[in-house]
């Protein structure tokens, strides 16, 4: 079910403490690789839908939060249509090299609309957003210039060197901060344009080197971070436990691909660099391999073909590696809520043997997919010299892909 956005209340007698109105920037311009799978850590599937429409549709849902805008990465526009169709939100602002060039950016396209008055700076993989934790921030910048939500340290903190203990740091005063991070907008953006070039690590930061008093306000132990695999279990285990996980139905997607040989040293298969006496010509490396998988996954997802995604036409892919179009294959899956649970390739050839190759290239599948090598299949064989794979003219391979997707015939409830 899809959040209707609250229009913002004009009564000035209303229970609600306002000042002006209030936008949610939330930053989704990362690639968050070291989360694993290859797939941006934002596009991950949780609960039916990816990670970073949680956030969005908590601050839709919230009643004194008039516009919710995105900052994504500059190849992320169809991921972010997908991940977020039914939801109002702006259109999306293509964020920098860096999270504090994606939030600045995202502030300049706020200040340009004219009718923004304060703004909270969330990141997109904290998708547990508790409504009373934007009242706290909020109520925070009805008399201060910007305010933190932020958990008091209560375990005892060490110092280490070399894997060994080398002091005891005092906890007193020491907080874990947390978003959103209120601040009034106008301040925001000044303190941002003045902080270009320094390394600050969040927005209460940038608006102390400005000069301005943060207010701490009580931050909420549900809004952690997701960056590891186990923060994203902990995260599905949670939905569970609370009732709100959507039914994950089963989808399969099949792809195949052929590429004909052609002067070389080596081919490309599942991601993988074969010593051969010929290559295989294509746009890009033609490895034929990752190219019936990326069709897999696209087909389990309904989501059209890979030259649909990446024409050959395309200048940009002349050469590109293929683990590229896998990666964007999983992404959409994820922005769909989806989930890859197995996939299976076998190469179709004479030559060049795939059985020394065969651990290395489900290693370096299960690098892409993040699948355990055990649900992952390779597999090779040959038409017993019949047809051009038969003749040594080159190499096909056949791929499957089981997704789970929601079951969009039940309601998908609100986090």
């Amino acid at each position: 079910m899809t959040p209707t956005r609250p229009q913002p209340s004009d009564d000035p007698a209303g229970d609600v403490p306002r000042r002006g109105r209030a936008a949610a920037l939330i930053v989704a311009a990362g690639r968050g690789r070291r989360f694993g799978g290859g797939v941006p850590k934002q596009y991950q599937a949780l609960g039916g839908r990816a990670m970073l429409a949680h956030a969005a549709a908590a601050f839709l849902a919230h009643p004194r939060i008039d516009l919710v805008q995105m900052v994504i990465g500059p190849d992320d526009r169809e991921l972010h249509d997908r991940a977020l169709a039914g939801l109002e939100v702006a259109p999306p602002v293509i964020g920098g090299a860096e999270r504090q060039d994606s939030v600045r950016l995202g502030l300049e396209a706020l200040a340009a609309r004219g009718d923004i008055d304060l703004v909270l700076v969330h990141d997109a993989a904290r998708p547990f957003l508790p409504a009373a934790m934007i009242d706290r921030v909020l109520d925070a910048l009805a008399d201060a210039p910007a305010a933190l939500p932020a958990l008091a340290v209560t375990d005892t903190l060490k110092r280490g060197e070399a894997m060994t203990v080398a002091g005891t740091v005092p906890r007193d005063g020491l907080w874990r901060a947390q978003t959103p991070q209120g601040a009034q907008l106008n301040l925001l953006l000044a303190a941002h344009r003045a902080a270009v070039g320094h390394a600050l690590t969040d927005d209460a930061a940038v608006m102390e080197a400005a000069g301005h008093a943060v207010r701490l306000v009580d931050g909420d132990e549900a809004a952690f971070k997701i960056t590891t695999t186990a923060d994203l279990n902990r995260a599905r285990q949670l939905l569970t436990q609370r009732g709100l996980g959507v039914p994950l139905l089963p989808a399969t997607g099949s792809g195949f691909d052929v590429h004909a040989f052609g002067p070389g040293d080596h081919v490309w298969l599942c991601g993988v660099k074969v010593p051969h006496d010929q290559g295989l010509s294509g746009h890009s490396d033609a490895d034929v391999a990752l190219h019936a998988l990326t069709d897999a996954v696209l087909g389990a997802v309904a989501a059209d073909d890979i030259g649909r995604h990446f024409p050959p036409t395309d200048e940009r892919w002349r050469g590109a590696a293929s683990d590229r179009f896998l990666i964007h294959a999983l992404a959409l899956m994820g922005a769909m809520g989806g989930r890859l649970v197995h996939c299976d390739v076998t190469i179709i050839g004479e030559r060049p043997k795939v059985g020394p190759h065969r651990e290395a290239m489900r290693r370096r599948l299960a690098d892409l997919t993040g699948l355990p090598p055990a649900r992952i299949g390779v597999k090779a064989t040959t038409t017993e010299q019949l047809g051009f794979t038969g003749r040594r003219e080159g190499l096909a391979a056949m791929a499957t892909a089981t997704v789970l997707l929601p079951d969009l015939s039940v309601p998908e409830p609100v986090v």
